[in-house]
């Protein structure tokens, strides 16, 4: 199996840059942030990340801020406010944060009635000795913290609950699949953080909890290598600890692009549904260098990119 050709994305990347005005430096490139984030709505994230670094606020506090934009999204039916319900038309949130400097993270699981499970889990890193929290407890500690309850399911997310739940044939969580997240990795002046959030799969089993929140799955960031994000089949995804083996390879020198190349090479060992399954990967270097990668091209990979101070989406290659 070959890969794809690297020196072809990284020449039409860097013709992007160059065509944007590109600082001559990493450290004037990455001055003002570059964020990097998962499918169309990773450019309202991004723009939302940039403003908010750019009042001085945290790389973590801009990944946090620019993922509440698409938590905050009704239209968006796989994150947050207006996701897809579980089996039982509940909504069920997972969310994840690292900050790449203290290699801190905070995560919830299955949490319920708070539509905004991303600044939860900052809470979690930042207010606690914990890393994870999950269900109920993770409710009762986001209302501690000044949260408040809502119902989150829509009348979009629940006329279409019902009509799965009334088929008389319905699929079941064994044979669904709905599934994406937002996730985003940033770097500026050689830090870098990483954060995800998702409502998971549609009609998924209740308390059914993937990559996304789990620290080295669904998000990783380490200053010393990068930062990494998965989205696409997290039940299998989970098991290759896909962020942290591309931000391990990306601190023993690889590229980001070929970090995520050698993900893709490392799970086409063994992962089930490669030509047809959702595999997904996004990552980024402290220089601000980042990697895009889906495994089939029948599950392509859009991603927003921000740099000097403009976005763009742009589609990621395949690795077969």
């Amino acid at each position: 199996m070959e890969p794809i050709d690297r020196k072809t994305f990284l020449a039409t990347a860097g013709a992007a840059v160059a065509a944007a005005g590109a600082p001559a430096t990493v450290e004037a490139a990455t001055a003002s942030g570059v964020f990097l984030s998962t499918w169309k709505w990773g450019i309202e994230a991004n723009a939302k990340a940039a403003e908010v670094f750019g009042a001085s606020g945290s790389l973590v506090e801009a990944i946090e801020k620019g993922i509440n934009v698409v938590e905050d999204d009704p239209k968006v039916m796989t994150v947050g406010y207006g996701g897809l319900p579980n089996a039982q038309g509940e909504v069920e949130l997972d969310a994840g944060i690292m900050d790449g400097t203290t290699r801190r993270a905070g995560a919830v699981f299955s949490l319920h009635k708070i539509k905004n499970p991303i600044s939860v889990a900052r809470l979690v890193m930042e207010e606690t000795l914990h890393t994870q929290m999950a269900g109920e407890g993770a409710l009762q500690f986001a209302i501690a913290m000044g949260f408040k309850p809502m119902q989150l399911l829509t009348p979009q997310a629940l006329e279409a609950w019902l009509k799965w739940k009334n088929a008389p044939h319905h699929e079941t969580f064994w044979l669904h699949e709905n599934h994406d997240t937002i996730g985003m990795v940033a770097a500026s002046g050689g830090k870098v953080a990483a954060g995800c959030s998702t409502s998971g799969l549609a009609w998924k089993i209740p308390g059914r909890v993937a990559d996304s929140p789990l620290v080295g799955c669904g998000y990783y960031a380490d200053d010393a290598a990068g930062a990494a994000s998965a989205t696409g089949n997290g039940d299998v995804m989970t098991n290759y600890c896909t962020s942290k083996h591309i931000v391990q390879k990306m601190g023993e020198g690889m590229h980001p692009q070929e970090a995520c190349e050698d993900l893709m090479r490392y799970m086409a060992r063994s992962a089930p549904n490669l030509r047809s399954d959702m595999y997904c990967v996004i990552a980024i270097n402290p220089k601000g260098e980042i990697g895009a990668l889906s495994m089939n091209a029948k599950q392509p990979l859009q991603y927003a990119l921000w740099r000097n101070g403009a976005g763009a989406l742009h589609a990621a290659p395949h690795f077969m």
